[in-house]
């Protein structure tokens, strides 16, 4: 897999203008603010059975800040995909980087999102542990574990329940 920053990538497509790039985030969050000319192909639908592009097509895939994309990057190479190209730093760095995007509706992003929801369950854990019944300590303790889950495997179950609910699709 072959990693570019979004001034790299935008100058290679630029050259070019067959090379897609693909934005793995949530229809939500993609039309927030995207890439120009960015396709969206959300990482928890995305299906290789059907993607539209060829396995020695040269794909350049982008998320919000690196870290989706590189995973979609990993699936696309374990199926064959020949030229892969991971985006750097994502939609912010593209942003950041004044290159073109289109801005619409303003989303939450993703990670946000997942901060807020473990964040108010540690708490009605507490809460129900301390007022209620001493149990509800295991919903804050399970959170807690979800979450050092999350670090270490770089994997977050609560993300991926989070990026199916209905704020979040197009």
């Amino acid at each position: 897999m072959k990693n570019l920053t979004v001034e790299q990538s935008h100058q290679e497509r630029q050259a070019n203008s067959s090379i897609p790039l693909i934005d793995v985030r949530t229809p939500a969050e993609y039309g927030s603010l995207h890439a120009e000319s960015a396709l969206n192909r959300p990482m928890e639908a995305l299906d290789l059975n059907s993607f539209p592009f060829s396995k020695d097509q040269e794909i350049h895939v982008i998320c919000q800040s690196g870290g989706r994309s590189m995973k979609v990057c990993q699936k696309l190479e374990s199926a064959g995909f020949e030229k892969v190209v991971n985006v750097e730093g994502g939609t912010s760095a593209w942003n950041d980087s004044e290159l073109p995007v289109i801005t619409g509706k303003k989303a939450m992003s993703l990670e946000r999102q997942v901060r807020i929801a473990a964040g108010s369950l540690v708490v009605i854990g507490a809460a129900v542990g301390h007022f209620v019944h001493p149990g509800g300590f295991a919903l804050s303790t399970f959170v807690g574990a979800g979450l050092v889950f999350a670090g270490v495997t770089d994997t977050c179950g609560m993300g991926m329940l989070i990026a199916r609910m209905p704020w979040n699709r197009a």
